[in-house]
């Protein structure tokens, strides 16, 4: 595995990301933002930073896989609502995971402090957020055309709250509650997941051992986190996307600063 440098064993490096994946898929599940809790960890067991990329979206396909079962199992959204935003979410992913490979994407890193900030304060200041549904703000049209592959392409380009982004854009725009918003971003980000993890996988950039070991960890804990989401409801949801967003874009400015 000359991807990985570590003096960590290997049964080691599968032990800590297996309880890392399981920690991950709990939190995607609920407000998404497991992904800055598993590329660290990828990376600190030695993972090369590409590498570490693309077994990240292999693992996290699997975690949006499980809460998206859960959540059409459940009704909460039905596949016929959905199947069409995910195609332009899963193309719009597409291109950024294309673009991606010339651009660097630090040099637009700025973005992502600014894309957590605006989540959590909107959900902060907004208290009734997603009660209840609200009348749509704009056409099924134009947010698939152009929404929806807009932060596909941020998925495929950048990443860190995705989730939590797909969720507001369904209560903001689209009047979603916002247990069906979130169930509904489960599906979108699917979508992206499988986008990018396609073009990684064509790449031979995915560590399908580790990759295996993660995907168990990331599906037991979407399953729990799933569970929760459904028993909970709005009132949990929204407190945990602010507490999530603030805790990675704490992260971010302390390895940006």
């Amino acid at each position: 595995m000359d991807v990985v440098n570590s003096q960590l064993g290997i049964e080691w490096i599968f032990l800590i990301l297996l309880g890392v994946s399981f920690v991950a898929g709990f939190i995607d599940a609920i407000a998404g933002g497991g992904g800055m809790i598993t590329i660290p960890a990828l990376l600190l067991c030695g993972i090369a930073p590409i590498n570490a990329l693309a077994t990240n979206k292999l693992q996290g396909t699997f975690g949006a896989l499980t809460a998206s079962i859960a959540m059409l199992r459940k009704r909460i959204i039905h596949f016929s609502q959905v199947r069409i935003t995910a195609l332009f979410a899963f193309l719009g992913s597409v291109i950024g995971t294309i673009t991606v490979q010339f651009i660097d994407s630090n040099q637009l890193s700025f973005v992502i402090p600014i894309v957590l900030l605006l989540i959590a304060l909107y959900y902060l200041f907004n208290r009734s957020i997603g009660q209840i549904e609200s009348k749509p703000r704009v056409s099924d049209k134009v947010y698939q055309t152009t929404v929806i592959p807009a932060i596909g392409f941020y998925d495929g380009f950048l990443g860190p709250g995705t989730g939590s982004f797909f969720a507001l854009a369904n209560v903001a725009l689209k009047g979603m509650d916002l247990v069906r918003a979130t169930a509904a971003s489960k599906v979108f980000n699917l979508a992206t997941n499988i986008a990018s993890c396609l073009l990684f996988i064509m790449g031979g950039k995915v560590i399908w051992s580790i990759g295996a070991v993660m995907i168990v960890g990331q599906m037991t804990g979407a399953y729990f986190g799933s569970r929760l989401l459904i028993a909970k409801g709005a009132s949990f949801i929204r407190p945990m996307v602010v507490i999530t967003c603030f805790i990675m874009l704490a992260r971010y400015m302390y390895n940006y600063f």
